[in-house]
């Protein structure tokens, strides 16, 4: 099953709520007469909500051309990250090759350049095979063309 990372946001928004039994009228909201800069409101509303893991994470997807280099970003797609597993595809076999073998180093190169993302394993997979399943030459609920290679 494939999850994102808005989804386990929100799984731990939703976990945190539920634990804490957070009323809002319990609270009573403080008057700011002055305008705060919004870097330091949204420093605030980062910190308070826990959000700094899920931001970095996020940063990651989103800057991973920089974080990993353009040649490998070209041949490289981070999909998922989920309890510490970063799932990258690449576009060929050989590329999925190179960077098994270069794993921990890309590891090394991920926690430096994106801090706050917890990324402790990478799986990388390659290319989709291409599906059997349809075409002139198969058979309903078989294997279709491979089946005879031996």
């Amino acid at each position: 099953m494939k999850h994102d990372l808005a989804r386990e946001l929100y799984k731990t928004w939703r976990n945190n709520a539920k634990r804490s039994k957070h009323n809002p009228t319990d609270e009573v909201r403080e008057r700011v007469e002055d305008p705060q800069p919004l870097q330091q409101v949204l420093n605030d509303l980062v910190s308070s909500r826990d959000w700094k893991q899920g931001i970095a994470e996020g940063t990651l997807f989103t800057e991973w051309k920089i974080v990993v280099g353009a040649e490998v970003a070209q041949h490289a797609t981070p999909i998922t990250l989920v309890d510490g597993l970063l799932t990258i595809q690449t576009t060929s076999t050989a590329w999925a090759t190179q960077l098994t073998a270069m794993a921990p180093s890309l590891l090394k190169q991920i926690s430096n350049s994106a801090p706050g993302a917890l990324v402790e394993q990478i799986a990388i997979i390659g290319p989709h095979a291409p599906s059997w399943k349809k075409g002139l030459r198969t058979i309903k609920n078989h294997r279709g063309p491979r089946d005879t290679y031996g």
